[in-house]
């Protein structure tokens, strides 16, 4: 549910979560885009940083420059003329995806526990268009929603030392590509050969907060052929 008005919680003495509703939904994560945009257009003195989340906005200041009352109110009359903000086109970006085998070593065990088969698991996965939610967790990382209740999967008992970057794995009912080598406890179904994260590149992440996705499914060698294309 969208907040009526902002929540604002400290986060320390140089953070400020803005908080704009209760639930992980498009209309929650649109108006957190909106605030992030607008103020990252018209910024506020003082404010260093703008990390924007699923629900909420935690807004990094310096503390010599502006108060955390004052703050409150430049982002409260900020958010009372949200409607005057423009977001731009989200861009729709297809990203294929190697499913199962040693590219997808949950996809079994996804399959299993809804009592499907893992060709309906990704046939499953690849009918929606996502929403990226939100960037996080390592550089370039997308947090995707939602995966249909039909998948829906709890992560892993016990978290992976590593996985490897390009690793598509769920959550409850996100999805995300793992966008570096890291450790993760998500069900890895799958994996594509798309580099979501270039630190030379401007900007550096492929996707972007409110992005659309589309998963297409292929075989490993049509893989290394499209990697191929591109080198």
């Amino acid at each position: 549910m969208l907040y009526d008005t902002p929540i604002f919680r400290l986060m320390g003495d140089r953070s400020l979560l803005v908080e704009l509703g209760d639930d992980i939904s498009p209309a929650v994560n649109q108006c957190v885009q909106e605030l992030f945009t607008a103020l990252d257009m018209q910024p506020i003195d003082g404010v260093r940083e703008l990390v924007p989340s699923y629900r909420s906005l935690l807004v990094i200041y310096e503390p010599l420059k502006i108060s955390p009352d004052d703050l409150k109110r430049a982002i409260g009359d900020t958010y009372d003329h949200l409607n005057q903000t423009e977001l731009p086109e989200p861009r729709t970006i297809d990203i294929p995806i190697v499913y199962g085998g040693e590219q997808g070593p949950d996809l079994a065990y996804v399959a299993q526990h809804h009592h499907i088969t893992p060709q309906e698991v990704i046939d499953y996965h690849t009918r929606p268009t996502y929403r990226v939610y939100m960037i996080g967790f390592t550089p370039g990382y997308p947090y995707l929603g939602e995966v249909p209740d039909a998948i829906a999967t709890p992560r892993r008992t016990t978290p992976r030392i590593l996985v490897p970057k390009g690793s598509v794995g769920i959550a409850q009912k996100q999805t995300g590509i793992y966008s570096v080598d890291s450790p993760g406890g998500w069900q890895i179904i799958g994996w594509t050969p798309v580099n979501l994260f270039d630190p030379q590149a401007q900007p550096p992440s492929l996707l972007m907060m409110g992005d659309r996705v589309r998963f297409q499914a292929i075989t490993l060698k049509e893989a290394f052929q499209w990697q191929a294309k591109r080198l």
